[in-house]
C-alpha cells in the first residue's frame, strides 16, 4: 500500500508545546469556583463483613461539613457487564477499602476529619483469598444472591458458588488428541495481581445544575459509557440520559483502569445530594491501589499434547481468574481469554474452561492486555518446554504450528490476514537466534528467547463508533469523536485519516476531546480498536465531506462527481485538467453562479461503524457459533537477556518487537507503542507484585514499595519492526497494536532464564532473588 501523504503532528496531539503552553488541561487543573465542594469517603477495614449499623451524627456536626451519605441513599446497583456492586454498601462489605459512606464538606481537611468520626459496626464474616479454595462446595459465598444479577448474555454464572461467570470452549476430541500424541506435558503457572500505576489518578468533578442537568468532569477511557452507567443506575431520581453530560479532558494514563466506572459513580452520586455545588472527589495514590480496577491473578494449568514431528494435537487450558469481590467488568477478561486461550496456534482439539471467581480481595479489571499478557506468561513458557521435549527448537515448532489465514479458530470462524511468520522471522533474525552467546563475566550468562502472540478487541458485537467533521471558513477542520487521547497518538492518527481523504494537513485540523452534549457516540478507547472502529467513523465522515463537497462543485459547474479529486485543498477534474477551486473559497459560503446566486453551503460530515458481522451467541457448553472476536492482531518478540550467577540479577541487552499493525498509519506512533509496552510488560515480570496481609490489606499501596522500572532499567537496545498485512476492513488496512506490544514480555524472560540456566519458573514476578534461590536450589540438588 502507498506510503500516508498527509503524516505529520496534528495540533490536538498532546506534546511538549501544548504542556509549555499549558494547552493540554486534566480535570484536576480546571478551576470550578468558591461553591466548589470536596468529599471524603470512609471505607470498610475488613475483608468480609455484614455492616450493622452505621452512625454518621458526629460527621454531621462537624462546622464545614455539608452532607454525609451512605449506602440507604442509594440503594442502587450497577455494573457494564454484570450488575453485582452497588454505589455504597449495602448490608455487607467484600474487600478493604470497600466505599461504606462519604462526607462532603467545604474543605478537603474538613472532610477528611469528619469521615473519621463516622462509626460502622461490622460483624465479620469468613473472608477467602485464593479462588482455589473460593470454588470448593464449603468455601463462604461471596455473592449468595449472584442467580439474581443481571448480566450479558454471553456470560454463565453459576448461583450458589463463587463463580460469577464461566467461559467453556470445546473443540475436536481432546482425548482422542492426547492418545496420538507422542509426548503429552501438564504443568501449572501462577501471576499475581498488578496495579495499572497511571500517573493522573482517578479523579471526577459533578455538578448538579438548577436546571435538572448533571455534568461530570471525569478522567475518564470511557465518557459514553460512563453516561450510559450513570442515567441507568440514577433512573430513580429522575435523570436519563438526556440529562447528564460527561465532559473528559486530557488524562494522564489509563492502561484500563480509567474504562468503565469505578469511582465516578460515587462522584455522580454526590453531586446529586447537593444541587447548585460542584463536588471533586480525588484518589489518593494509595487508593489508586487498592480502590480501582486491579490486574487479575491468575492460576493456570495448561495440559498438552504433540507428535514427535512438532504438531500439537491438543491441549487443555484451566484458567482460575481472582476476580476479586466484584466483576462488573472484571469478567469479560475471564470470557475473552476462553475465547482464546489457544494462543496465535493451529489446534485441532481443544478444551478451555475460563473461570471468573469472587475472592475478598479488591476488584479486577481491565489492565492493558486484557488477559492475554497473563495466560501468555503459561502458554508461551509451555510451548518452549514442549519444544525441548521432543527434541525441537522452539522457534520452528512455533512456525510449524503458528496460525494463518483461514485456519479455523477454537470458535469455529475463520483467522484473518496476519503476518506472524513474518514476525518471527524477523525478530528470530534481530537476535541472532540459534547462535549461544558468551559474556565478558565470567559470572554472567546469556540466555534468549523468541515468543509469540495475539490478541482480539474484547468488546460487545455491537459496540460502534462515530464521527461528524466540520469545515471552517480558513479551509481548516474540526472533527469530533469521543475516543480518549491517553498517550497513545490517538487524535493524530484521526486527524491523519481525515487529511489523506480531504487533502487537508494534518496541522490545519484540530480532533475535539469528548463532551457527551457535543462529540457523537464512541463506546469506549478500550481493547485497541480505536484506530480500526472510530478511524472507519473518521474516514467515512471524510469520504461524507468529500461527497457534499463534489456535489456542490458539479451542481455549478456540471462536472460528473467521478471526475473530481481533491489535491492540496483544492479540487480538480480529470475532465478538464485547467480547474482548480480553493476549498477554503466556498467550503462555507457556497459557489456563486452567474446569475449571483449561491450554492452550496457550510460543508459537514459525519460518519459511523459498527461490525455488522460479529455475534456474542455461542453455546454454553463448547463456546461454538457465533463469531465473538472482529480480528487478531499477532506478533513476535525477542529477548537477549544477561544473568549475574551469584546474585540472579538480570539486565536485558536487547529486545525485539514485531506487531503486524495491519497499516501503519503513523510509523513512529507504532515505533513508540512497542517501546512503551515491552518496558512495562518487563516491569510486570522483573518487579511488580501486590501483596496482601491475611486479612486482604494490601501492603504495597505506594511507588516505594511497589516497584516499577526507572529509566536506569529498561533494556540497553530495544528494536521496533513494524509488518503490514492489510487488515481488510480496517481504515487503510489498519488494526490496532497498543495493548499487543506488552503480552510477550513475560514468557521472555522466564524462557530466556531457563535458555542461560536450565531453571524454570513458573511464576510472577521473575525476580533476581527468585532466580537467586532457584539456582541454589538446583544446585544442591546436583
Amino acid at each position: 500500500m502507498p506510503e500516508f501523504k498527509y503524516v505529520g503532528k496534528s495540533p490536538s496531539r498532546i506534546d511538549g508545546l501544548e504542556k509549555i503552553t499549558g494547552a493540554a488541561k486534566f480535570v484536576d487543573d480546571i478551576d470550578f469556583g468558591p461553591n466548589l465542594l470536596y468529599a471524603e469517603i470512609v471505607e470498610s477495614p475488613y475483608a468480609h463483613a455484614r455492616i450493622n449499623n452505621i452512625d454518621t451524627s458526629a460527621a454531621e456536626k462537624v462546622a464545614g461539613v455539608v452532607k454525609v451519605v451512605t449506602g440507604k441513599d442509594f440503594p442502587y446497583k450497577f455494573g457494564l457487564y454484570m450488575k453485582d456492586r452497588y454505589v455504597f454498601a449495602q448490608d455487607r462489605v467484600r474487600f478493604v477499602g470497600e466505599q461504606v459512606a462519604a462526607v462532603i464538606a467545604r474543605d478537603p481537611s474538613i472532610a477528611k476529619r469528619a469521615s473519621q468520626l463516622v462509626k460502622v459496626t461490622y460483624e465479620e464474616l469468613p473472608p477467602v483469598f485464593d479462588p482455589n479454595e473460593a470454588i470448593k462446595d464449603d468455601s463462604s459465598l461471596i455473592h449468595p444472591e449472584l442467580g439474581d444479577y443481571p448480566h450479558v448474555p454471553w456470560f454463565f454464572p453459576r448461583a450458589g458458588t463463587n463463580v460469577a461467570h464461566w467461559r467453556k470452549m470445546r473443540k475436536g476430541d481432546p482425548e482422542k488428541g492426547f492418545a496420538e500424541a507422542d509426548v503429552v506435558f501438564e504443568d501449572s503457572y501462577t501471576v499475581p495481581r498488578y496495579a495499572h500505576c497511571a500517573i493522573e489518578p482517578h479523579i471526577i468533578v459533578g455538578l448538579l445544575d438548577q436546571s435538572g442537568r448533571l455534568t461530570l468532569w471525569s478522567a475518564s477511557q470511557s465518557p459514553y459509557t460512563q453516561r450510559n452507567l450513570f442515567a441507568e443506575t440514577l433512573a430513580p431520581l429522575g435523570l436519563s440520559h438526556k440529562d447528564i453530560r460527561v465532559i473528559t479532558p486530557y488524562v494522564g494514563g489509563g492502561f484500563g483502569g480509567k474504562a468503565g466506572v469505578s469511582m465516578e459513580i460515587i462522584g455522580a452520586a454526590l453531586a446529586t445530594t447537593v444541587k447548585g455545588h460542584p463536588v471533586k472527589l480525588r484518589w489518593t495514590r494509595e487508593q489508586e491501589f487498592y480502590n480501582t480496577y486491579q490486574r487479575q491473578a491468575l492460576h493456570a494449568k495448561i495440559k498438552m499434547g504433540a507428535k514427535k514431528d512438532g504438531t500439537i494435537t491438543a491441549i487443555e487450558h484451566t484458567l482460575h481468574w481472582d476476580a476479586g469481590a466484584y466483576v462488573e467488568y472484571g469478567a469479560n477478561v475471564v470470557n475473552a481469554v476462553g475465547l482464546s486461550a489457544t494462543g496465535p496456534y493451529r489446534i485441532p482439539n481443544v478444551m478451555i474452561d475460563s473461570l471468573c471467581i469472587y475472592t475478598n480481595l479488591p476488584p479486577g479489571g481491565p489492565y492493558r492486555g486484557f488477559g492475554y499478557s497473563e495466560f501468555s506468561f503459561g502458554l508461551e513458557s509451555h510451548i518452549t518446554r514442549i519444544a525441548k521435549k521432543i527434541g525441537m527448537d522452539p522457534v520452528e515448532f512455533r512456525k510449524k504450528n503458528a496460525i494463518r489465514e483461514n485456519d479455523t479458530l477454537a470458535y469455529g470462524a475463520k483467522m484473518n490476514p496476519n503476518g506472524l511468520l513474518e514476525a518471527i522471522d524477523k525478530v528470530t533474525e534481530k537476535i541472532a537466534w540459534g547462535k549461544k552467546e558468551k559474556s565478558n563475566d565470567p559470572n554472567k550468562v546469556i540466555g534468549k528467547d523468541v515468543s509469540i502472540f495475539w490478541k482480539a478487541p474484547a468488546m460487545p458485537p455491537n459496540a460502534s463508533s462515530a464521527a461528524f467533521l466540520k469545515f471552517n471558513e480558513d479551509g481548516s477542520l474540526n472533527i469530533l469523536v469521543s475516543g480518549m487521547e491517553i498517550g497513545q497518538g490517538y487524535l493524530t492518527v484521526m486527524a491523519q485519516i481525515a487529511a489523506e481523504i480531504l487533502s487537508v494537513p494534518t496541522e490545519k485540523i484540530r480532533v475535539e476531546t469528548p463532551d457527551t452534549d457535543r462529540n457523537p457516540y464512541e463506546w469506549q478507547t478500550v481493547a485497541s480498536h480505536v484506530t480500526w472502529s472510530c478511524g472507519n467513523a473518521v474516514k467515512n465522515a471524510a469520504i461524507d465531506a468529500r461527497e457534499k463537497i463534489f456535489n456542490t462543485v458539479s451542481r455549478v459547474y456540471g462536472f460528473k462527481n467521478e471526475t473530481l479529486y481533491l489535491e492540496n485543498e483544492k479540487v480538480k477534474c480529470r475532465s478538464k485538467l485547467d480547474f482548480e477551486l480553493s476549498l477554503k473559497d466556498f467550503i462555507i459560503n457556497g459557489i456563486q453562479t452567474k446569475d449571483g446566486t449561491f450554492r452550496g453551503g457550510p460543508i459537514i460530515g459525519s460518519g459511523m461503524f459498527m461490525p455488522e458481522f460479529t455475534s456474542a451467541h455461542s453455546d454454553a457448553e463448547t463456546g461454538q457459533g457465533g463469531h465473538p472476536n472482529v480480528h487478531y492482531t499477532v506478533g513476535a518478540g525477542g529477548v537477549i537477556l544477561e544473568i549475574d550467577k551469584q546474585t540472579g540479577k538480570m539486565k536485558i541487552l536487547k529486545a525485539v518487537l514485531a506487531v503486524d499493525a495491519g497499516k501503519a498509519i503513523n510509523p513512529d506512533l507504532v515505533n513508540g507503542q512497542i517501546t512503551g509496552g515491552l518496558v512495562q510488560g518487563f516491569a510486570t515480570v522483573l518487579y511488580e507484585d501486590m501483596r496482601f496481609d491475611e486479612k486482604g490489606k494490601l501492603l504495597n499501596p505506594n511507588f516505594t514499595d511497589y516497584k516499577i522500572p526507572t529509566a536506569l532499567d529498561i533494556p540497553d537496545e530495544i528494536i521496533p519492526i513494524i509488518i503490514e498485512v492489510p487488515q481488510p476492513d480496517g481504515p487503510f488496512g489498519a488494526r490496532g497494536i497498543g495493548e499487543h506490544t506488552m503480552i510477550p514480555a513475560a514468557p521472555m524472560i522466564a524462557n530466556a532464564v531457563e535458555d542461560a540456566l536450565n531453571i524454570r519458573i513458573k511464576s510472577m514476578p521473575i525476580t533476581a532473588e527468585k532466580v537467586a534461590l532457584e539456582m541454589i536450589k538446583t544446585s544442591d540438588l546436583k
